[in-house]
């Protein structure tokens, strides 16, 4: 188990849960970009977005919900916010773990790279 979110799944490293349930789990960037920075992970290691299969999609539904959530609950919602999901090393991905990050707080440029 060398992924790092999987680590934070299962407890082994210290991470401020901010939402969890049998199939997702969120929490605060380490090195966020804005005031709030939340990633939102599946429980379930899948590598990437390429990694989904068609089972996957309500589960790709849930973090969208699960983001409108937070977005509510952080009160960006009515001001904006940003969801990013980047697929791969050329596409940003850092973490080999599907993750959603939802960033919002402060006007975002139209510049994603």
């Amino acid at each position: 188990m060398s992924c790092i979110f999987c680590q934070i799944v299962a407890g082994k490293i210290p991470s401020e849960i901010l939402y969890q349930d049998e199939e997702v789990l969120a929490f605060s960037d380490i090195h966020p970009i804005a005031s709030t920075h939340l990633l939102i992970i599946p429980k379930r290691h899948i590598p990437s977005l390429t990694h989904l299969s068609e089972e996957d999609l309500p589960l790709m539904g849930h973090m969208v919900n699960i983001a409108n959530q937070l977005a509510r609950r952080e009160g960006i919602a009515e001001s904006g916010y940003r969801l990013v999901i980047n697929c791969g090393k050329q596409g940003g991905q850092l973490v080999p773990h599907l993750h959603m990050h939802l960033i919002g707080g402060r006007r975002l440029t139209d510049e994603l790279g």
